[in-house]
């Protein structure tokens, strides 16, 4: 079964503070979307180094979102992209990632 998204985290962070949660859910939503979109264009002009940046930078959001064997998927591929390589399976679970993603907040 494929792990996804969940409140389980924000919840536990939030102490059932649902303004706190709410504001965090805005900040994801507002900046989760800029993220995807530098790395993938990062992925596009070959710029692997900065592509493992904005990695790093999702996987914050990986891990708000309660994904916690996606967050390893996310620091393998970081270490690879760093290394300029882009490892052909973890990108492709790393897309299924940020599809799951980009899915829960839409309806969050």
């Amino acid at each position: 079964m494929e792990e996804k998204p969940n409140y389980s985290y924000i919840s536990q962070l939030s102490g059932g503070d649902k303004n706190f949660e709410e504001q965090l859910l805005d900040v994801v939503r507002l900046e989760l979307p800029l993220e995807i979109e530098n790395y993938k264009n990062h992925l596009k002009t070959t710029n692997f180094m900065r592509a493992g940046d904005d990695v790093h930078k999702i996987k914050h959001k990986i891990s708000i979102l309660g994904l916690e064997k996606s967050y390893q998927v996310a620091i393998d591929h970081e270490d690879k992209l760093r290394e300029g390589v882009v490892d052909p399976e973890l990108f492709s679970q790393f897309e299924k990632i940020l599809d799951a993603m980009t899915t829960f907040i839409q309806k969050a």
